[in-house]
């Protein structure tokens, strides 16, 4: 009997070559799954229905559109400084006035008769002054006779008391009639040295008090004509030549005091208030220049005033015209101004569209016309006005961008364009 033979297995068979065949395929397409196949979501967009634009590198100005309101370039309120009943009314409203014009006239008897009282008081007052001027002025008069008594008195005993002194040498008087002068002498001249000395002191004082009745007086007359001034603020006339424009006033009408009458305008020059978003406050500065066009022609404004007090989330400011206003301007007029906030300079833009809305300006479609398709591409924006964006980093001069709304887009990052 022969002995058996070890049969060799095979390493390599058929099955398991085609199991490895397999997997080779299966990790290749992986792998170029991986690196080569876009496997980013798409949507099929329809060409027509998306509006395109060139990124561009152009001068860039930041501005916004504003309205303003034509108003007269000064206006003068009439306020009511007393109040009263309407006497006459010698003005109608739209009227032309020059300063000084009477507008209308009041009455008030109440006032009138406060006025006669407060008047009444003061002349008494100024009597009271006038009469203590007088006094002083009798009681200088009465110290300078003493005065001069008592000089005369004094300059009579000392031309005798000079007498009998040489009499006495040669002892042809009474050495008691000598003494009796003697001290009659020196009593005239202390009581001449006391006068002086009183009248001395009393003129400095006298000075004094009557400069202060003549300060006294002149602030009575001061209140005679403030208070005399009350009546004729009845009288209400124009501050300044203008158009002037008043409520209804009709004689017998109650006015109350500080009301408000009307106003008078100069029309010689206009200027524009603008109504401005409160976001912008922080930016808006006197100076800066804003445009509309009128009639066909475009007009220059500046900034000169601004009002900071919000109201319903605007402020307001003050536009003047550089040049000349327009002849056919009117007060009330609206006028749409492009108010710039800054210099122009050159930058990288895009213009305005709906892709904002969804977007933010944090990314947007940018489209490859040799693929046919548009990828989405994190870009960053800065400033903006009605017409552009600009482009801070993201973007190329040249390369288009789809500027329409994203809103059918969904969460899509790449579009076929058919």
């Amino acid at each position: 009997m022969g002995m058996d033979r070890k049969i060799e297995k095979k390493t390599w068979t058929p099955k398991r070559l085609l199991i490895l065949a397999a997997i080779l395929v299966f990790a290749g397409f992986s792998i170029y799954a991986i690196w080569f196949m876009d496997v980013r979501s798409t949507l099929n967009v329809d060409r027509e229905r998306i509006t395109v634009a060139t990124v561009s590198e152009e001068s860039f100005q930041e501005y916004i559109q504003v309205t303003g309101t034509v108003q007269p370039i000064q206006t003068i309120y009439l306020d009511a400084i007393e109040g009263g009943v309407v006497q006459n009314v010698f003005r109608e409203s739209g009227s032309t006035v020059q300063e000084g014009d009477t507008i209308l006239t009041l009455a008030n008897s109440g006032l009138q008769l406060q006025v006669m009282q407060q008047t009444s008081g003061l002349y008494d007052q100024i009597n009271n002054v006038r009469n203590s001027r007088l006094n002083l002025e009798q009681n200088t008069l009465r110290l300078q006779e003493q005065l001069a008594n008592a000089k005369s008195q004094m300059e009579i005993l000392k031309q005798r008391f000079e007498r009998q002194q040489t009499l006495m040498k040669d002892s042809l008087i009474s050495e008691e009639e000598f003494e009796t002068t003697r001290e009659n002498y020196e009593y005239q001249k202390r009581r001449y040295d006391l006068t002086s000395e009183s009248f001395q002191k009393d003129s400095v004082q006298a000075i004094t008090q009557e400069r202060q009745l003549n300060e006294s007086e002149e602030r009575m007359y001061q209140n005679l004509n403030a208070v005399q001034q009350i009546l004729e603020n009845l009288v209400v006339t124009a501050p300044i030549g203008g158009q002037l424009s008043t409520v209804e006033l009709n004689q017998g009408q109650s006015i109350n005091r500080g009301e408000r009458i009307g106003q008078v305008d100069i029309l010689d020059d206009y200027k524009v208030r603008v109504s401005i978003d409160e976001f912008h406050l922080s930016r808006i500065i006197p100076g800066l220049e804003g445009t509309f066009t009128f009639d066909g022609e475009t007009h220059e404004l500046v900034i000169t005033k601004i009002y900071p007090v919000i109201l319903n989330g605007q402020f307001e400011v003050d536009m003047e015209f550089v040049n000349e206003s327009p002849g056919n301007l009117r007060r009330g007029q609206t006028l749409r101004i492009r108010l710039e906030l800054g210099e122009s300079a050159t930058a990288v833009q895009i213009p305005r569209g709906g892709f904002y809305q969804t977007t933010g300006g944090n990314w947007i479609f940018v489209l490859d016309e040799a693929e046919g398709r548009a990828y989405r591409r994190e870009i960053r924006l800065g400033r903006q006005n009605p017409d552009y964006f600009e482009v801070q980093s993201g973007l190329e001069p040249g390369e288009q961008v789809i500027t329409s709304s994203y809103s059918t887009f969904g969460e899509n990052e790449v579009l076929v364009l058919e």
